[in-house]
């Protein structure tokens, strides 16, 4: 039996891999619940709940991935502008 956290970051991965939005549909997870054994190791989980926690795991992603696409900018542009002063 996998531990929740390891389905929630699957399914996190698996969503951004296969549409690369981070707006979670339903469907589709409503499918990896199913499909995953998720619904089979954690009965009591309700779909909803699971939702809302592999949408958690999407935003972190997306924040991390605008943070350091922020931080490429930064990089870029400190070297544009040292070249500019030469």
């Amino acid at each position: 039996m996998r531990k929740l956290s390891e389905y929630v970051e699957m399914a996190a991965t698996e969503y951004l891999h296969e549409t690369g939005r981070v707006e979670l549909d339903p469907r589709w997870i409503a499918e990896f619940f199913q499909d995953q054994g998720v619904l089979d190791d954690y009965p009591l989980l309700d779909l909803v709940a699971f939702h809302g926690l592999v949408q958690k795991a999407l935003d972190v992603k997306s924040e991390r991935a605008n943070k350091q696409a922020q931080r490429h900018i930064e990089k870029v542009m400190d070297v544009v502008r040292r070249r500019r002063r030469k």
